[in-house]
């Protein structure tokens, strides 16, 4: 009787570490593009292509676990490109379409941005180290993606269907990007939908879910992003206070378990 041969996605080990690696690149490149098409003022496609780096950001990193191709370099390579996609590409698009009216203020606030952006990467990669709980849920303030997303939300604003002509840029602009620059170096808990786990009689209506989603996403782009935005920032306070029930019921476990001990 022949031996049972395990399936693999990937056979070769070499191709399961590079096949992410080569979506990692990709991303990167179309949000360096996104610089490009920003001088052009070709705002709309900037926009577009850190959107798109951002769901790439999202597909990477679950495609190695998927194909169990995982690797330091890998992890590395992912927080550099992060800090260009969703750190230097938003800033230098905000900075060509704003912020440089503002002089030496403008790109002293796109610093600022840039360095939250590096810090969060850098304090993510140290606790990722650490080993996996129930903590994995939740990211220590906003993740990089999404805070590339929010501050280009007066741009997007801007581009929409929405009447927002009253509000000031220039005031406006250089408070979003201090406050998702605190946000992203903060320790507020926020959710990082890594480890959801969906009921196989579910899983239909998420796959309509996402279906529906990225159909608004190619018909009403601009106006599906800023609702999209709107509901992710109502669920920073919901995940913080998920977080810190889940944290009480943990510590209360763990005090409970040490009295059976000491009783025994």
């Amino acid at each position: 009787m022949e031996p049972k041969k395990n399936f693999k996605l990937v056979s070769s080990k070499k191709t399961r570490i590079i096949l992410p690696n080569i979506f990692t690149l990709v991303g990167v490149c179309i949000g360096l593009s996104s610089i490009k098409f920003a001088l052009d003022a070709r705002y709309e496609i900037s926009i577009l292509a850190i959107l798109v780096a951002a769901i790439i950001d999202g597909l990477d990193g679950r495609i190695a676990r998927l194909i169990k191709g995982t690797s330091k370099v890998g992890k590395e390579l992912d927080s550099l490109t992060d800090v260009i996609s969703f750190g230097v590409a938003p800033a230098f698009v905000m900075y060509f379409w704003k912020l440089n009216e503002l002089g030496r203020i403008g790109w002293f606030i796109c610093l600022i941005y840039i360095v939250s952006v590096a810090l969060r990467l850098a304090r993510f990669n140290v606790n990722s180290s650490e080993e996996p709980s129930w903590r994995d849920n939740f990211f220590e303030g906003i993740p990089s993606p999404a805070g590339g997303v929010l501050v280009l939300m007066p741009l997007i604003l801007n581009l929409s269907e929405f009447n927002f002509s009253v509000i000031n840029n220039n005031l406006f602009v250089p408070i979003l990007f201090i406050i998702i620059s605190i946000l992203l170096i903060s320790k507020v808990p926020t959710y990082s939908f890594k480890k959801i786990i969906v009921p196989r009689r579910m899983s239909i209506f998420l796959l309509f879910g996402i279906i529906f989603f990225f159909g608004l996403l190619l018909v009403y782009t601009f106006n599906t992003i800023i609702i999209s935005a709107v509901i992710y920032l109502f669920m920073i306070p919901i995940s913080s206070i998920h977080y810190f029930k889940t944290e009480g019921k943990f510590r209360t476990q763990l005090s409970d378990n040490d009295d059976h001990e000491d009783i025994l």
